[in-house]
């Protein structure tokens, strides 16, 4: 890993009507529009689903360095967000987050030592630890042979 502060830049371009192309640096282009309950097409990412799909994807990612520190072995994790968005006082924000993670496990014998893990993946996640959002766990977890 690299020495901290990591940098992370990325552009987006619109005109006063239309899509909104969001690039990065060696990264595919995307092309966003607001979400349907803002009034935009369906069909497309908008910044509320990214910001809900960076919840989900960093919940992985963490995860899965709890779990190799923790010498968890396991088979496949899914997880589910859903991103409550609604009026705080006289600001709309996402004033919840709940995370769904379904952990399939080889052993039921891990069963503890995994819930510990998914707790520690949701408390450790840089994308929920950076939004003043209430965060819900709910975990299920899965044993197969």
């Amino acid at each position: 890993m690299q020495d901290y502060p990591h940098r992370y830049q990325v552009s987006a371009a619109g005109r006063p009507e239309g899509s909104v192309s969001v690039s990065g640096a060696e990264l595919p282009m995307l092309e966003t529009n607001p979400p349907p309950e803002f009034n935009g097409p369906p069909g497309y990412w908008s910044p509320e689903t990214l910001l809900v799909a960076s919840v989900a994807n960093c919940f992985i990612l963490t995860f899965r360095a709890v779990a190799r520190a923790s010498k968890l072995e396991w088979k496949s994790l899914s997880c589910d967000v859903e991103g409550i968005l609604d009026k705080d006082g006289k600001v709309t924000r996402f004033t919840r987050f709940i995370i769904k993670p379904g952990l399939t496990l080889t052993s039921d014998d891990d069963r503890d030592k995994a819930e510990r893990c998914l707790e520690k993946a949701e408390r450790n996640c840089l994308i929920t630890s950076s939004l003043i959002s209430e965060k819900e766990l709910i975990t299920n977890i899965e044993i197969v042979q």
